[in-house]
């Protein structure tokens, strides 16, 4: 093996071997198994932080809505945006008023599949749509 080192060195012989190729595969192939896994993993935490983050972002402007108003009758994303808060995008939401309109609201938004979900004020985050 040694021999086959130096002959080489020499300049003798140029390239690699196939069992060289191999290796250097079979290296790569056990990088990409572990990368893409964690990839995986990276993606839908962010999908889902980005979801909740949404959520709890409109929330003090449907709150001052209600202020505004007395009731949540007439909510929409598209009302939020031109009174309250002009970055809205109002594709990411669906707000959800029940008919008398003063029962809590329901607002969710969706992240690449990731669905979080917020109903009323007091209601905790959760992983559903309205």
């Amino acid at each position: 093996m040694i021999a086959a080192l130096r002959k080489r060195l020499k300049g003798d012989e140029q390239g690699f071997t196939l069992i060289e190729l191999l290796v250097v595969i079979i290296i790569l192939g056990i990088l990409v198994a572990i990368a893409v896994p964690s990839y995986l993993s990276f993606s839908s935490r962010a999908n889902k932080g980005a979801a909740q983050s949404q959520v709890r972002s409109i929330v003090p402007d449907i709150e001052a809505y209600f202020s505004d108003n007395g009731n949540y009758t007439g909510m929409t994303a598209t009302a939020l945006k031109t009174t309250y808060d002009s970055s809205i995008e109002t594709s990411k939401y669906t707000i959800k008023v029940p008919g008398n309109g003063t029962a809590p609201y329901c607002v969710d938004s969706t992240v690449n599949g990731v669905t979080w979900s917020k109903n009323g004020p007091d209601g905790a985050l959760a992983n559903a749509a309205c």
